[in-house]
């Protein structure tokens, strides 16, 4: 690493108020729609690029026009995927099933040759960032995983000693991806101020990285660090010739203790890493963004590198003390008071309130700018646009438009004092007092219940006692074959839900519809050969919004999109008051399915955990409540449903995992009540009823103790893309029920064939035995079609089959 000398970076300051990241998705969902066109061949990659550079500046119109002005106010954090993926295939750090992409010809093929002694080379094409993400034929995508405790997903970066990690020149100036560098280039050529690109720090890409299979013993991919500080650094010299007079780091897995690698080595890396970047000679100045919580016992050391200035997430993360602050002498601290995770407005009084403290307990004259606590990508764009809601909950709600409005506010109200903004303080306390006298906030029934919710009310049968008693009543053969609940939505069934919604197609149709949906679902399985059937969910137009639709508490937008990962994006519910069931939810739908089969149907809910952890939740209440609110509101379905003769009830936690507390000491509370709302929705459930549970991307052995406690009968797990590694740890805990492990991917478009899947049921049989294992997708099957989900199905089957036999 050769690039650090005297450095002679810029001067300039960031503005008063900023973001650190804004949806990239597009308003109505314009990249989706794009990149999916590129996918099915509607769109070349010249028309897909035009369109992303019009979505670009577009934003950056938007933001300018919320006020966000001068240079580097107004953040550069586009990618058409995932901004892990971006990094990984900049640095061409692709594992060796991707080894013909790391230098791809095509449309990447101008890149500019090969410089050993620089460490650059030739980008991955747009086609190649595609297939990494997505796979290939037999080449299987990138593992994903949660971004931290978000609902958001990434790529996980496979790294070996031998990976090779170098830098694409430019990246993004001419590489076809459109990175940061490029995103610089075309604001300026617009004679717009520079924007402040924003790319993934070095130490929290290596801590979010994987060793690669094959990879040696020990290997961790934070010994990788030097190699990836070179690339880096390479980029802050493109960023730096580009016009770019800040750059942002992100860094948020600083602010977990939750690691494999220890934390004292973690604390040496940032110490490491952030001394070299700062000594780079010509770079940008440097922003270290540490969202979603605490930089603790980071923030010492980060204060003691070169780096000008420091993002701090004063929502999820506590303000630091006098003493923590006196080093920070001279940089720039980016306050994180508007949260970038929830659509409650700010408290402004107690938000302005905060700012104060710290610029008072800083060093004189250090900088304060404000800002919101992460990237605003995990909220829709625009509250404004929501007219179907009702005017007094709409007026509690601050989208990423409004939050840009209320970071202008409160840096107004720092700059000028509380005098320049008494009106908007006045306004906030006011709608803030409305929302509290709201009947629907605080309903005495829903609270008496909760109160007197029992352990008894928490706890089953003894397994044992359940095992035998659900053998006898389903009589199921050894590795049993299922579905996770979904069935692809098609055209038409999208279609029908629309034109009912509008008033154009009446219930009964509507219904009917529904039914016959339901009925070539349950013949196709059948057919096919599964053991436990489901309903497909043909009426749901999501797992959470269903739900939430049918629930007292709950109300749905129209416009309020938010990406999950790639090109899916979801809707979050809001979740503002108290919940109550007013009548059945699902059963209807279960019981007509199951009248068609003789075999065993599944009624499907979405357990307590995830509809908080996928809606947005109310922030006037600890969780623990709303939870317990929950649970009780799917107990008395789960009664209904066993009243109707359903013999099998998944209840999905895929989320369990995602809200895990980033700090290990807060873990325990945590799991405490989320595992029991879990338990309290499923603990009135007979013997004779056989639960399931499903989580998907949830890291299960980081949260098996977890898994075990929810006292499920049957879990189903992802399990494909990490081609079954977590299964020692699994038998290594003595985990005693009956286990899902995934062997079908269904996130990529690629069918697996038998022999893949007989493959991956193997390596289950060899570390947990037969006797325990179900055979069954990743997840459910939504958004796939239904050529590739008949052909995976009949493999998965086929492959269950196989395995019998061996035994």
């Amino acid at each position: 690493m050769t690039l650090p000398s005297t450095p002679s970076t810029p001067s300039a300051p960031l503005p008063a108020a900023t973001i650190l990241g804004y949806p990239r998705i597009g308003p109505d969902r314009e990249l989706k729609r794009d990149v999916e066109s590129y996918w099915k061949g509607a769109l070349d990659a010249s028309g897909l690029r035009e369109r992303a550079a019009a979505l670009r500046a577009a934003t950056r119109a938007r933001l300018r026009g919320l006020g966000l002005t001068g240079a580097s106010a107004v953040p550069a954090d586009f990618t058409y995927y995932d901004q892990v993926l971006q990094v990984t295939t900049a640095f061409g750090a692709l594992p060796e099933r991707f080894g013909d992409l790391r230098g791809s010809a095509g449309d990447a093929a101008d890149a500019g040759g090969t410089d050993a002694e620089a460490g650059e080379f030739p980008g991955t094409s747009l086609s190649g960032f595609f297939t990494a993400a997505r796979g290939e034929g037999e080449r299987a995508a990138l593992e994903m995983t949660k971004w931290l405790d978000s609902n958001y997903h990434y790529l996980v970066p496979e790294l070996d000693a031998d990976t090779p990690i170098g830098y694409v020149p430019g990246f993004g100036a001419i590489d076809p991806t459109d990175g940061p560098v490029a995103q610089v280039l075309e604001a300026l050529r617009a004679g717009e101020e520079a924007p402040r690109p924003v790319v993934v720090g070095p130490v929290t890409y290596l801590l979010l990285a994987k060793a690669a299979d094959g990879a040696d013993a020990g290997f961790r991919p934070l010994d990788r660090l030097h190699d990836v500080l070179n690339a880096y650094g390479h980029l802050l010299a493109d960023l730096w010739a580009a016009g770019a007079e800040w750059v942002q780091l992100d860094e948020p897995a600083l602010v977990s203790d939750a690691w494999d690698v220890p934390r004292d080595e973690v604390l040496a890396a940032v110490a490491d890493a952030y001394t070299w970047i700062a000594a780079i000679a010509e770079r940008p100045q440097v922003l270290v963004a540490g969202s979603y919580g605490s930089l603790g016992d980071a923030l010492p050391v980060l204060a003691g590198t070169g780096v000008e200035g420091i993002a701090l997430d004063l929502v999820a993360g506590e303000a630091p003390s006098v003493d923590e602050l006196e080093p920070l002498a001279g940089k720039t601290v980016v306050a994180g008071v508007v949260s970038g995770r929830n659509i409650w407005r700010t408290d402004l009084e107690a938000a302005l309130s905060t700012l104060e403290s710290l610029r008072d307990a800083l060093p004189a004259g250090t900088p304060v700018v404000v800002g919101t606590s992460t990237s605003l990508q995990h909220v829709p764009h625009d509250a404004a646009r929501e007219t179907s809601l009702p005017a007094d909950i709409r007026s509690w709600l601050a989208f990423a438009d409004q939050k840009v409005a209320e970071v202008r506010i409160l840096a107004r109200g720092l700059a000028d004092g509380r005098e320049a903004v008494a009106d908007e303080l006045a306004e906030d306390t006011r709608l803030r007092a409305e929302r509290a006298a709201h009947p629907g906030v605080n309903r005495g029934e829903v609270r008496a219940a909760v109160v007197a919710v029992t352990q008894a009310d928490r706890t089953r049968a003894p397994y044992a006692e359940r095992k035998a008693a659900q053998k006898d009543r389903l009589g199921l053969p050894l590795l049993p074959t299922t579905t996770i609940g979904s069935f692809p939505q098609t055209a038409e069934i999208r279609k029908a839900r629309a034109a009912h919604r509008r008033g154009e197609l009446g219930t009964e149709a509507y219904e009917d519809a529904m039914r016959a949906e339901i009925k070539r679902v349950v013949r196709l399985q059948e057919e096919i050969g599964l053991d436990v059937l489901v309903h497909g969910e043909a009426e749901r137009n999501d797992m959470v919004q269903y739900f939430a639709e049918l629930l007292d508490g709950f109300a749905a937008t129209e416009h309020g999109w938010v990406q999950s990962y790639g090109s899916r994006c979801t809707r979050p519910s809001i979740l503002w008051g108290d919940i109550t069931r007013p009548e059945p939810m699902t059963v209807a739908w279960s019981s007509y399915a199951q009248s068609l089969t003789d075999k065993p149907m599944k009624g499907m809910l979405t357990g307590p955990v995830t509809i908080m952890a996928w809606s947005f939740v109310r922030d006037d209440i600890p969780r623990a409540q709303v939870a317990d609110q929950l649970g009780l509101a799917l107990r008395a379905e789960v009664a209904d449903l066993e009243a109707a003769g359903i013999p099998v009830v998944q209840v999905d936690e895929p989320a369990i995992r995602e809200t895990l507390p980033l700090r290990l000491d807060d873990r325990p509370d945590y799991l405490e009540w989320s595992v029991g709302a879990f338990r309290l929705a499923t603990g009135g459930a007979a013997a004779t009823t056989q639960i399931h549970t499903h989580l998907c991307y949830s890291e299960f052995d980081v949260v098996i103790d977890a898994v075990d406690h929810l006292d499920a009968d049957v879990t189903s797990i992802e399990a494909s893309r990490s081609r079954m590694d977590i299964l020692p740890a699994v038998a290594e805990h003595g985990f005693e029920r009956q286990l899902g492990p995934g062997v079908w991917d269904i996130h990529s478009p690629r069918v697996p064939s038998a022999q893949e899947c007989t493959d991956l049921l193997e390596r289950a049989v060899a570390a947990l035995g037969v006797e325990k294992l179900w055979a069954n997708p990743d997840c459910g099957l939504k958004t796939r079609a239904y050529a590739e989900t008949e052909a995976s199905l009949r493999h998965l089957v086929a492959a269950a089959r196989a395995v019998r036999e061996i035994g």
